[in-house]
């Protein structure tokens, strides 16, 4: 199934495994890409060294394209940026927009650069810079989400743009994929789905905790990381929605403590990240200190397996899947089923 996604990063497939935080490692990456999709490393929860072994790994593991995420108001994002260029790096993805130094610096070593966007204007102004494509999510996704639903936004974002277009936000089979392409889309990106894979290091407990919720067992809160994130509805997450903003910050200074330790970041450059962050993204000051909470609370969830106390990303695809395929049945089950599809369409 060729389309401009493929065509630009050379991959088999139009699926893309998308860089989810303590989820995509070198073992789901190198999976998802080894089937013939593309696979992308999340980098936002390693430190550089912790980055340049992972990268090493999937090297390792496959020959065929990959990606990593990248926070581009990260202190060190151009040393990143450096390795992906020297380690070659086929795909450099951001869920903020890089600025247009920095999509033009990869750009020219011949890495494909896909930021994340959740509006059409956003889209525009990537494009403008140089990107070579967007993720457009709708507010079906997991993690940080907007408020519209796929099917308006991405026909909007289509509108605006020339270049392609993958859309994300519930998309778990090939009915989807089918569904995306007729819009014009270029394929689709997956979190969840590939989170529920064999090859996803997500404690068994938890992926049995995702499988057995339905359709309606999602939630968006703010009280993870002050921004709208739909994850699982536990118990833990309505404590969150009811305590107090004393009891929150407490939670989120502990965690930022907690997760300069496991990093190596220093004071110095936490804060620097934060001040970023608050120029970047027009973040409040409590906002900066809550978004310690999302690495923590999601690795004591989807590395540790608390399912009491951890936090848990979630698309509200997940109503809608109940088994563990390798990624490689996965993604050529999508393949297959979207070209089913297709052939039903009536031919004009």
């Amino acid at each position: 199934m060729r389309t401009a996604l493929t065509e630009l990063i050379g991959i088999e497939h139009p699926v893309v495994q998308t860089g989810m935080g303590w989820v995509a490692g070198p073992r789901l990456v190198s999976a998802s890409s080894e089937a013939g999709g593309l696979g992308i490393l999340a980098s936002a929860t390693m430190n550089y060294e912790e980055l340049a072994k992972a990268i090493a790994e999937v090297k390792s593991r496959t020959s065929k394209p990959f990606g990593v995420n990248l926070r581009a108001d990260a202190v060190d994002a151009e040393r990143r940026v450096d390795l992906l260029i020297e380690q070659g790096v086929k795909v450099a993805s951001f869920a903020l927009a890089p600025r247009k130094e920095m999509i033009q610096r990869l750009s020219d070593a011949g890495v494909v650069v896909i930021p994340s966007i959740g509006a059409a204007r956003h889209a525009q102004k990537v494009a403008d810079w140089g990107a070579h494509a967007v993720v457009v999510q709708g507010g079906e996704g997991g993690g940080h989400t907007g408020g519209v639903a796929t099917t308006l936004l991405l026909p909007s974002v289509l509108d605006a743009v020339d270049i392609p277009v993958i859309a994300a936000g519930g998309f778990f089979d090939g009915r989807g994929l089918a569904a995306a392409l007729a819009y014009g889309a270029a394929g689709i990106a997956m979190g969840t789905r590939f989170l529920l894979t064999a090859e996803s290091t997500v404690p068994e407990a938890v992926k049995q905790l995702y499988l057995g919720r339905g359709l309606g067992d999602t939630v968006v809160t703010r009280r993870v990381d002050g921004m709208p994130h739909r994850v699982l509805a536990t118990e833990f997450v309505t404590a969150l929605e009811r305590s107090g903003r004393l009891r929150g910050f407490l939670l989120a200074a502990r965690n930022a403590i907690r997760f300069r330790k496991l990093t190596g970041i220093g004071w110095n450059q936490l804060l620097r990240e934060g001040l970023a962050m608050r120029r970047g993204g027009d973040m409040t000051a409590a906002q900066v200190l809550m978004a310690a909470n999302t690495p923590m609370l999601l690795r004591s969830g989807l590395v540790e397996g608390h399912t009491d106390t951890g936090v848990f990303a979630a698309g509200q695809v997940v109503g809608m899947l109940g088994d563990l395929p390798s990624c490689a049945e996965l993604i050529e089950g999508i393949v297959e089923q979207a070209g089913a599809a297709l052939r039903r369409c009536p031919q004009s």
